[in-house]
Formats: structure tokens, C-alpha cells, sequence
């Protein structure tokens, strides 16, 4: 297996591929209104196993796309789905972020929590713009930094990991240059990263390790998450997921 082989293997039986909540999502739909639109098309993008997929279906009467390059996180998505009894509100689609199906102005809302970073914030924000109808909301969570200034280890860590990360002013700026209008914006919790991330990710090491006979892919993916969380740790304060919504105008 590839290092990515091994990456999903150990992501596909988790409820999140990344930070966030319930209460995170529910949050961001709170700045959505739907009022008057019967049957809105979602497309969460980027959706990994479904857990905000789920939360949006059970909030939203309208047909969700659910869109990710990964089958293993669809199937688990749609045996969530099925175990929950949403399966007729949910379509799976496996397509890479980049090459989305959809017509222009065919959506009412694209969802994205944790994963716009795979295309970039600016690249994905000017894509997608398109497939929204005038009015639609999109709504992302995007690494952040939290402060105009940080120590120099997490800095040169995600300046060199992720060189889009900047201040949720900066990423209000991209939104506004290109089409929409602000209407909410917060960040994650630490609960969110530790509680409903990093712990559960923590307690599958042994068992991830022991499947894969210990080898040295298998090894460094585990030193990597152990690294990510301890950075997070420490420096916690001073970045995290933003969490962006606006409305196309």
C-alpha cells in the first residue's frame, strides 16, 4: 500500500477527517437563510465520511450532494446514511474538487468543512463561485490564524505546510473580491480539535500500527499525527479552523 493507501486506511473509520462539530455546523447554517427556497441543492465538497453531511441532511429539507475523491469515505457515507434513514437525501458523487459536474448558477448552497485547503481558499473560492445561484451561501472552514503575530515554530510550520493560511480579515477579502458578501464568521473550539479530532485519533494508533505489522509507513504516518497534535497543543491560541459563510451577490 501507498502512503496515501495507508493515510485513508486510517482516516476511512473515523467519524471526522478533521476538527469540527455538530454544533460547528449547525452554527454555520444558523447564518443561512432558506426562507422561501423549496428544495435547495446542497453539495458538501470535500465531505470525507459524512459526519457534517449527516447534521445538513437532518437540517435541511432539500437533495445534498456529497462529493469526495475517496470511495472508502463515500461507502462509509452512505452506510451512515442508510443506518440513519437519510439515504434519499443524500447523492454520492466521487470527483476530485477541481473537476466538479455541476451547472453554473445550479446550487443553492456549497458546504466544504476542512477540505477547501486541498484546492486553496482563493483558488476554490473563484471555482465554485460559479456553480452558486445569485443569492446562494457558501460555507467553509479554513485554517486561521487567530492573531497578527505568532511564535516562530508554528509560523514557519504552516507557512511552509499550507501558504494560504493568513488572518480571517485576509480570507474575508478574498470572499469580497470575488462575489460575495460576508453574513457569519467564527472559529473552532479547542473541543473541536482535541475532543472530537485528535483524541479518538489518538486511541486508533495501536490498532492502525498492529495492522500494518509496524512498518515504517505505517510508523511515520503516526510520528506525524503525534507532531500535528502536540503543535496544536502548545499553540492553540494562536490558530484554528475558521469558519466562513457568505452569500453570493
Amino acid at each position: 500500500m501507498t502512503e496515501l493507501d495507508l493515510l485513508v486506511d486510517f482516516h476511512k473509520n473515523a467519524k471526522r477527517q478533521g476538527p469540527g462539530s455538530t454544533t460547528d455546523t449547525l452554527k454555520a447554517l444558523s447564518f443561512i437563510d432558506l426562507d422561501g427556497k423549496k428544495n435547495p441543492k446542497v453539495a458538501d465538497i470535500g465531505c470525507g465520511s459524512g459526519a457534517q453531511t449527516m447534521v445538513l441532511a437532518q437540517n435541511i429539507n432539500g437533495q445534498i450532494t456529497a462529493v469526495d475523491l475517496f470511495p472508502s469515505f463515500l461507502e462509509k457515507l452512505k452506510q451512515e446514511a442508510q443506518t440513519l434513514g437519510l439515504q434519499d437525501k443524500i447523492i454520492t458523487l466521487e470527483k476530485s474538487m477541481e473537476d466538479l459536474p455541476f451547472e453554473e448558477e445550479e446550487l443553492d448552497i456549497i458546504w466544504s468543512e476542512g477540505a477547501i485547503y486541498n484546492i486553496g481558499f482563493k483558488e476554490g473560492v473563484k471555482q465554485w463561485q460559479k456553480f452558486l445561484k445569485p443569492g446562494g451561501f457558501l460555507a467553509v472552514s479554513e485554517i486561521t490564524w487567530l492573531t497578527n503575530t505568532r511564535p516562530n515554530e508554528i509560523e514557519s510550520h504552516w507557512n511552509a505546510e499550507y501558504p494560504q493560511i493568513d488572518t480571517a480579515s485576509n480570507k474575508i477579502k478574498i470572499l469580497e473580491e470575488n462575489g460575495f458578501s460576508p453574513v457569519g464568521y467564527f472559529h473552532l473550539p479547542p473541543s473541536s480539535w482535541l475532543k472530537n479530532y485528535y483524541e479518538p485519533m489518538e486511541a486508533r494508533f495501536d490498532d492502525f500500527l498492529n495492522k500494518h505489522n509496524n512498518s515504517s509507513v505505517a510508523q511515520s504516518i503516526v510520528e506525524g499525527e503525534k507532531e500535528e497534535i502536540r503543535k496544536y497543543s502548545a499553540y492553540k491560541n494562536y490558530y484554528s479552523y475558521g469558519f466562513y459563510v457568505a452569500k453570493k451577490v
